[in-house]
């Protein structure tokens, strides 16, 4: 009696073809993955070095019914000039005041005390955000 084979015999004639297509994927999906990490880091590092002026608020007081002040801790280059917008909210959540304070070259890291005028009674005030002038 002969033994019946089913196919041809392994490792004989090469890899096969889907050998191949595993190993073809494999680079590709390497070389892709490769990319989108330095696209990330590259997005990355250039958010938090293009950042030439931040800020943050540690403190606010209401002083009265139209006015709070606020502390705020800015960080930029001397060589540039920043813009930090502020806004007031009542107890509901409604603004009722927003003004942009400006930080002038030749100035390094700083803290101020600025006021904010209201068009009613303030119960909290937050940093929307600080940019550079351009």
């Amino acid at each position: 009696m002969a033994a019946v084979r089913e196919g041809l015999p392994e490792g004989r004639y090469g890899r096969s073809a889907d050998a191949r297509a595993d190993r073809t994927l494999k680079i590709v999906g390497a070389v892709l993955g490769a990319g989108l990490l330095a696209l990330i880091a590259w997005f990355g590092y250039d958010y938090i070095a293009g950042q030439d002026v931040s800020g943050r608020m540690t403190a606010f007081k209401v002083v009265a019914d139209d006015a709070v002040e606020v502390r705020l801790e800015v960080t930029k280059d001397k060589d540039s000039t920043g813009v930090c917008t502020v806004r007031t909210l009542d107890q509901y959540h409604t603004e009722v005041g927003r003004k942009d304070f400006t930080f002038g070259r030749h100035q390094d890291d700083l803290v101020k005390v600025v006021t904010v005028r209201t068009t009613a009674r303030a119960t909290s005030a937050e940093l929307v955000g600080c940019e550079p002038v351009r």
